[in-house]
Order: C-alpha cells, then structure tokens, then sequence
C-alpha cells in the first residue's frame, strides 16, 4: 500500500506544480505582450494563450487544493452534528463529489474526442487546435476524480479522510 500512496501524493505534488508552472507561463505572457505594445510589435494570440493556462492551471490544481483544505468546505455543518453523523455526511459528501467529478471527466473525454474527430480549431488569430486544452483540463478532473476516490476510499476504510484540516475544523474538536 505504500507505493500506492506515494504514487497518488506524488500525483497530487506534480499537478499542483504544473499548476503552478501554467501561472508563470501566463505572468510570462502577460510580460511578452506588454513588451510587444511597447515596442510597436504584435503577439497574436496572447489572450488565448492566457486563457488556455488558466484553464489548464485550475483544473490541474484541483487535486493538490482538494488535499491541502484549500477547497471551501461546509465545516459549520460539519463541526454542528455528532461524530457520527460527520462521518456519514462527510462520506455522502465525497460520494457525490467522486461521482460528479467522474462524470465530469467522462464529458471532458468525448468532448476531446469531438475536438479531435472534427478538428476543431479556436476562433481567435492562432487557430490552435482546441484539443491542446482541453487535454489539461481532461487530465486536471481526471486527477481531482482520483483524488476524490481516494479520501472516499480512505474514509469508508479507517475513518478519516487525507484531507488536511483548516483552522475552523480544528477549533470545533
């Protein structure tokens, strides 16, 4: 079980960072075309460029957030009811969670699949092909899907998730 762990924590880690990575190649985007203003130049493209590593850097993020407790979670409705009753919210919660993110996955392939079978292209002056995308986001839910499985899995079998656990859940213990 200890290479599994390590595989999935390091799944995380290397999402998060490519994350990260998007970030900068957007803060680099944003320099090159205020550079190009500048200069009199023009860099086609730029916007989308940005907005295709948004994308990519919230999805890819998605799992490493999850796992850090950086996502909004309904910790008042959790600290309010029994020990119990938490486990079986918090179960219910990542079971919907797990199977939305699944489903959402699954719409992200076939909607790849149609980029790809119709070459589809983006509408701006790049043209680029819109598969270049949405293969990161595909890849970010697909991760956000395991990571969801995963403290569901961790849950249901010792009763904890691997969620760590923010400031407001731990004033209520």
């Amino acid at each position: 079980m200890g290479i599994v762990r390590r595989t999935l924590d390091g799944m995380y880690t290397v999402s998060g960072v490519l994350a990260g990575l998007c970030l900068i190649a957007i803060l680099c985007l944003i320099i090159i075309q205020m550079l190009a203003r500048w200069t009199g130049e023009v860099f086609p493209g730029a916007p989308d460029y940005a907005g295709y590593a948004m994308a990519a850097a919230s999805f890819l993020a998605f799992a490493n957030a999850l796992n850090k407790g950086s996502h909004i979670r309904v910790s008042i409705v959790l600290n309010a009811v029994g020990p119990r009753a938490r486990l079986w919210l918090e179960i219910w919660c990542f079971a919907i969670g797990a199977a939305t993110a699944w489903y959402v996955s699954y719409y992200s392939y076939r909607m790849l699949g149609f980029a790809i079978k119709f070459n589809d292209v983006s509408q701006g002056q790049d043209a680029t092909p819109l598969w270049i995308p949405q293969s990161a986001m595909l890849v970010g839910m697909i991760i956000l899907a395991i990571a969801l499985t995963d403290n569901l899995l961790t849950l249901l079998t010792t009763g904890q998730h691997r969620i760590i656990r923010d400031v407001t859940d731990t004033q209520a213990e």
